[in-house]
């Protein structure tokens, strides 16, 4: 009857059902009514450092016996809690390291970075302006030449006597710079390495095939950068400050007085 029913496509194939089964019950009897087992449970943290800790804080509580799978418990939930800790402030810290310039659907509203160049422009033309201010100053203190000099005058005098032999050291060693890189000519630049050249000790290895010389036909292996996420005590204190157990804890606040 199975030869003839049109819908047996196994049949049709020219396979045989039984036979095939029976070569597996073969195969596979050394695993036929085995017992399997899961993997064993490791703890998470180390038992008797544990079990000594769980017993001095339950002996507080009028507790004396605290069974070992209280401490596998306890070590268990230490592991799940971590793993919830390291996932939600992972999350924090990518969302730091995020980068909006180039997206349409964001426009920058403040930039604090030119700010702050504007601000050390404004410092240092100021700065400027007060060393022009006291360098002609202790110019006219120099030049003058009244007889009869008063104590501040004669330091003015030495000021700006220090500071001409300054600028002129200045001046020399500039001269003698520009000397320097005269007599050395340009600078060349230097050629990139091939992508077949190996760099050892300053020499290069050629690793480079075809009919380059070489000490072989491989390329060199390139490995691929593994992104690192690099979370830090302000990730970590926006995090507290969302739970709501960690809110007002004083763990929080000693990591604020960091």
């Amino acid at each position: 009857r199975d030869d003839d029913d049109i819908n047996d496509v196994a049949s049709m194939a020219g396979v045989n059902l039984n036979e095939e089964s029976a070569r597996i019950m073969a195969t596979n009897s050394d695993l036929v009514g085995t017992q399997i087992q899961s993997c064993k449970d490791e703890p998470f943290l180390a038992a008797i450092p544990l079990h000594k800790r769980i017993l001095e804080t339950a002996k507080k509580l009028g507790i004396t016996d605290v069974p070992a799978e209280v401490v596998t418990f306890i070590s268990h939930a230490t592991q799940s809690r971590l793993r919830t800790v390291i996932e939600k402030v992972t999350v924090i810290t990518q969302h730091r390291m995020e980068s909006y310039k180039d997206d349409e659907w964001y426009e920058q509203a403040t930039d604090v970075r030119s700010q702050l160049k504007f601000f050390e422009q404004l410092e240092r033309l100021e700065k400027q302006r007060k060393d022009e201010q006291e360098r002609e100053i202790l110019l006219k203190a120099a030049k003058s030449r009244s007889r009869q000099e008063d104590p501040e005058q004669a330091r003015l005098k030495q000021k700006a006597k220090e500071m001409q032999q300054q600028e002129l050291a200045q001046m020399r060693q500039r001269d003698a710079n520009l000397t320097a890189l005269a007599a050395i000519g340009p600078r060349k630049k230097r050629k990139l390495d091939a992508p077949g050249l190996l760099t050892i000790g300053g020499e290069g290895v050629g690793v480079c095939g075809g009919n380059q010389a070489g000490l072989g036909t491989a390329s060199p292996r390139q490995y691929p950068r593994q992104k690192i996420t690099r979370v830090n005590l302000r990730d970590f204190i926006f995090y507290m400050e969302q739970e709501r157990d960690m809110s007002h804890s004083l763990l929080l606040y000693r990591a604020l007085l960091k």
